[in-house]
């Protein structure tokens, strides 16, 4: 039965591909969408002495998830209830391991240990983008001794693009000075085309004017004839 239960799960799990039970979803996105990090992290030499612990933790979250998938399936051999309990003890192991990442990482921070700080930030149990000023400047004042790949570049590549808007918005940008000079040339213009039409209308009465005393002439003078 049991490995008939196991194969069951395996299969349903196959039929879900990446996303999570929604079974106590709340509880279990936390645990499942975090093991991967802490599965990083039993590797590190910093975590040595957690390494046997990570790795079963890390082996009951996989066990718990296929059994999430199991009741959302709707195989009633699977206790509800004992799901929500072996979520429960993991989201406690959960919340121990990521503040024991976040503790090594303060220290990796004060004490310069770049090797374990790149790992830490790359394994996904630190919150890097609300800390993303404090790794760049950290980064930068270590330089020589860092691999710029992961989290670190991925910030590099944000900052660059950002860079290069800013300066092509600010060569696009006009000042206040150019502003001036455009209304000012707009203005010009303006006044140039009524000026220009203004002496064209006054050029034409002035011809019409003349046209009209020109036949006025000729009137008179047939009259002498």
């Amino acid at each position: 039965m049991k490995k008939f239960l196991l194969l069951f799960m395996v299969s349903v799990a196959m039929l879900f591909g990446a996303s999570n039970p929604k079974v106590y979803a709340q509880l279990g996105d936390t645990i499942y969408n975090n093991v991967s990090a802490i599965d990083k992290l039993k590797d590190m030499k910093a975590f040595e002495l957690y390494h046997d612990k990570m790795a079963k933790y890390v082996e009951d979250v996989k066990q718990t998830k296929l059994i999430g998938y199991a009741i959302e399936n709707g195989y009633s051999k699977v206790d509800k209830m004992e799901y929500l309990n072996r979520l429960r003890k993991l989201a406690k192991q959960n919340d121990f391991y990521l503040r024991l990442a976040q503790q090594s990482y303060a220290r990796a921070l004060e004490n310069e240990k770049s090797d374990l700080f790149v790992s830490l930030i790359n394994s996904g149990a630190i919150d890097t983008a609300s800390r993303k000023n404090e790794i760049i400047d950290y980064y930068y004042a270590h330089k020589e001794d860092i691999n710029a790949t992961g989290v670190i570049q991925n910030f590099l590549d944000e900052d660059a693009k950002l860079r290069a808007l800013k300066e092509a918005e600010y060569k696009n940008r006009k000042t206040k000075k150019q502003l001036e000079e455009e209304r000012l040339r707009r203005i010009r213009e303006k006044d140039r085309r009524e000026q220009e039409a203004l002496e064209k209308k006054l050029e034409m009465e002035l011809e019409k004017k003349k046209k009209e005393l020109r036949e006025e002439q000729k009137k008179e003078l047939l009259k002498t004839i």
